[in-house]
């Protein structure tokens, strides 16, 4: 009977081992992909050299571009893919909802409405960042106050909650389009709308690093207490867990994932809501094993498509776009393969 948990786990290892080798590979083959070419053995060299003194035999056009271009869009797409991936898993465990994602309780809309805001006050792009990434955490705040003052399951009220308050911010967004300068401003938002790493920055990274770790480790931490949310409230309760307090945790842990990634890449739909359920299918719904999996593979897809969005045309694709189109039709095949995820 011990046998069948044992080989599990050590499945469950293996392929958190390869998933983190395949990260690794994509992350330095990224830095070769572009217009403007760069061997890899220069790449190596390039970021050794921002750790250890070593001669340089590059030019400055390839520094500049390997440390000023590529890393903090590698960077950020890997940070965005992998906690976009790891709140989708964390929402989808504690409400026990396989269509729970990233944006469930309307964090993307408030970042939207943010940064909408923001463009149509002429506020600079680190003004935008920062008041997306406040809207975001707002908009919960409001979605949590709203379910807990509301009466009968308090799960049902936030889901409910969110989907109310979203709704609100969309509208908002909306009008804010509609009163845009159709020159300038109107094309701004709608390509913030869209999603997309281009033009990121090493700021972005900085300011978007920390709140992500803040969410992330904690997350990491308590993530065989999540398991015991699916035993049920009074099962839980009755093995020490405070369930409450858990959920809150939880809730606060994956908003700030979220709405840190929204506000340094804008709308990038699916990866939250398909990566999770594809983990699932490798390491099964251990969240010891699922929430790491599930930072690894999102990291790599993110990374993936970033990587066909900059190179497969002239002009670049918004990455939002690109993961609509890869998310929405993988999902209806798990969705209806046999043993189905629903």
């Amino acid at each position: 009977m011990k046998e069948q948990p044992l080989a599990s786990a050590r499945r469950a290892r293996l392929c958190l081992l390869a998933l983190a080798a395949l990260l690794a590979a994509l992350f330095l083959a990224s830095f070769v992909l572009g217009r403007y070419d760069v061997p890899m053995t220069q790449v190596v060299r390039i970021l050794l050299a921002q750790v250890f003194p070593l001669e340089e035999t590059w030019s400055a056009n390839m520094r500049a571009v390997v440390v000023n271009v590529r890393l903090p869009r590698i960077a950020l797409a890997c940070l965005v893919g992998c906690c976009l991936s790891l709140a989708g898993a964390a929402f989808q465990s504690v409400f026990q909802n396989p269509m729970a994602a990233p944006d469930i309780l309307g964090a993307s809309s408030g970042a939207c409405f943010g940064a909408a805001l923001a463009i149509l006050l002429g506020i600079s792009h680190g003004g935008i960042t920062l008041m997306a990434f406040a809207f975001s955490l707002l908009t919960v705040a409001l979605v949590y106050l709203i379910g807990m003052r509301t009466r009968g399951s308090r799960t049902v009220s936030i889901l409910l909650a969110g989907v109310m308050v979203s709704s609100l911010f969309s509208a908002g967004t909306s009008y804010i389009k509609l009163v845009a300068d159709p020159s300038n401003e109107l094309p701004a938002i709608t390509y913030w709308l869209m999603g997309s790493l281009s033009g990121a920055r090493l700021d972005d990274v900085a300011f978007a690093v920390v709140p992500m770790i803040i969410g992330a480790v904690p997350l990491l931490l308590v993530r065989w207490r999540i398991n015991m949310l699916t035993l049920g409230e009074e099962e839980a309760a009755a093995l020490g867990v405070h369930t409450g307090a858990l959920r809150l945790c939880v809730v606060l842990c994956a908003t700030f994932l979220t709405a840190a990634s929204v506000a340094v890449s804008g709308m990038i739909g699916w990866v939250g809501l398909v990566i999770p359920h594809l983990c699932r299918k490798l390491v099964g719904n251990d969240c010891r094993y699922l929430l790491p999996a599930s930072m690894l593979m999102g990291a790599s897809f993110l990374l993936l498509v970033d990587n066909v969005s900059r190179n497969l045309m002239a002009t670049e694709i918004p990455i939002g776009i690109l993961t609509a189109f890869i998310g929405a039709p993988f999902f209806i095949y798990l969705m209806t393969r046999r043993g189905n995820i629903l």
